[in-house]
């Protein structure tokens, strides 16, 4: 099932997104789902084509972000992949949705893109086996983790560097029926394919991402978890465009700009 959050120019909405491809209806919910449940609105059905798509979860509380969870991309960042995952934070405000652009900051002249699996959290998490994990999860999404290289070298951890706005982009909606072990990742700038991968490259799976994250932190409904990223990262330009796609979800799309 396809969750989106949109707006016909109004307030934003949640809905289910249903139909094939350039026929797709969106049937209206009451209601943020992950708080009330798949309650229908009343209201009439809308063409997806009439509609602007947000990002799908604006997180309450945070992002978790993994790092060097692809051996290839560990490697083509100088690195090897840690032992045990390398956890960092993103704010709720570096969140933007499908078509916003994504502003390269003032001081940063080398900004990159990440293609990379989203996970949601549906429930209050802590202290969750791997066995379980999957209990916890609500759906997942497409995400791209922007990030200013020159600021991450300079400032020695990540916060600047992966965290400033517009740094998270995440849609165009939320898959709550998908099986995330083996999908690809592709990552095209200006319509040229730089990273091609697939989640069972995945050094650290999802379920042992959450079983290590709940061990030292609740997880809180609406909380997103950025799985990493696969080769292929490079360096992206004002005016340019990024767009991710997933198997099984969708396609994410951005430009770039300067203010």
């Amino acid at each position: 099932m396809r969750i989106a959050r949109y707006t016909t120019g109004e307030d934003p909405a949640y809905g289910i997104v249903q139909g094939e491809p350039g026929n797709e209806v969106i049937t209206p919910l009451a209601g943020d789902p992950l708080y009330v449940g798949l309650q229908a609105s009343g209201a009439g059905p809308v063409m997806l084509e009439d509609v602007r798509l947000l990002a799908p979860v604006i997180p309450r509380s945070k992002i978790i972000a993994i790092g060097k969870n692809y051996a290839d991309h560990a490697k083509e960042m100088g690195g090897e992949v840690p032992d045990e995952p390398l956890m960092f934070f993103k704010p709720n405000t570096a969140v933007v949705g499908p078509f916003d652009p994504v502003v390269l900051p003032r001081g940063s002249e080398e900004v990159s893109y990440e293609g990379e699996l989203a996970v949601v959290i549906k429930t209050i998490t802590k202290g969750v086996k791997a066995e379980n994990a999957a209990e916890c999860i609500y759906g997942y999404t497409v995400a791209n983790d922007v990030t200013a290289r020159d600021w991450q070298r300079r400032d020695g951890q990540w916060a600047r560097a992966k965290g400033f706005d517009t740094s998270c982009p995440l849609g165009p909606w939320i898959e709550t029926e998908l099986d995330p072990a083996d999908l690809s990742i592709t990552t095209t700038l200006d319509g040229e394919v730089r990273q091609d991968g697939r989640t069972s490259d995945m050094v650290h799976g999802i379920a042992a991402l959450i079983e290590h994250m709940s061990a030292a932190f609740t997880l809180l409904p609406g909380d997103v978890i950025l799985t990493g990223t696969p080769a292929g990262v490079g360096l992206v330009e004002a005016g340019q465009q990024v767009t991710v796609e997933i198997e099984g979800i969708g396609s994410l799309t951005n430009t770039f700009v300067r203010r």
